[in-house]
């Protein structure tokens, strides 16, 4: 079965945006450092830039390596479109689950009005390339979905935001991940990849 994975930004006090869904204040270090940890992070995972920017990034010809399907808030889609972009990821399927986005905001959009565990459950489902589903943000989202996390990737930046979105907005639901493996540059970030424990026999998802 397909997994779904929070893949995301995040300060040191747990922040993937700002109160107003500002990004820009992650530090990426000196241009050497920020382009050398641009490449690793682009070519280890090509799908998660944006269409616009493939080929600046140099992975305009690159198959998708781990994701096949992206899940957004629409906060988070809502970044685009405040550019005039309504397909970001047009090399991904696309879903943005809200109850307000019109259905027909682009043909290669799917908005679901309704229950995002029902979605992802669907799709985690499918048979198909055995490609993962990329959790795109944002907090509510994430939280909404926590049951069905199966890992996590944060990208961890040396700043304090101080106020802003959560990592993970939701119900008091303490969850046990397991660290996979770790990565820190010279720019100060550390990619972390941590996995959900495996249930126990006759316990169902390990809380």
């Amino acid at each position: 079965m397909r997994k779904l994975v929070y893949y995301i930004a995040v300060s040191l006090d747990g922040r993937i945006a700002g109160p107003d869904g500002e990004f820009g204040f992650f530090p990426q270090g000196d241009e050497q450092q920020a382009a050398a940890y641009a490449a690793w992070v682009n070519a280890l995972y090509p799908e998660t830039v944006p269409t616009a920017y493939r080929a600046a990034a140099d992975v305009a010809e690159a198959p998708n390596r781990r994701f096949d399907t992206v899940v957004m808030g629409l906060g988070t889609y809502r970044l685009s479109l405040d550019h005039g972009v309504t397909s970001p990821y047009a090399h991904l399927r696309q879903y943005v689950v809200s109850s307000t986005l019109a259905p027909d905001t682009d043909p290669a959009v799917t908005v679901v009005p309704g229950d995002p565990l029902a979605l992802v459950r669907g799709l985690k489902a499918e048979a198909g390339s055995g490609l993962d589903i990329w959790l795109c943000g944002g907090g509510r989202l994430a939280g909404a979905l926590l049951p069905e996390i199966d890992e996590l990737l944060i990208k961890t930046y040396p700043v304090v935001a101080g106020a802003g979105i959560p990592l993970v907005d939701g119900a008091f639901d303490p969850t046990v991940f397991d660290v996979a493996e770790r990565t820190a540059f010279p720019n100060g970030v550390t990619l972390t990849r941590l996995i959900r424990p495996a249930p126990q026999a006759g316990t169902g998802r390990d809380r």
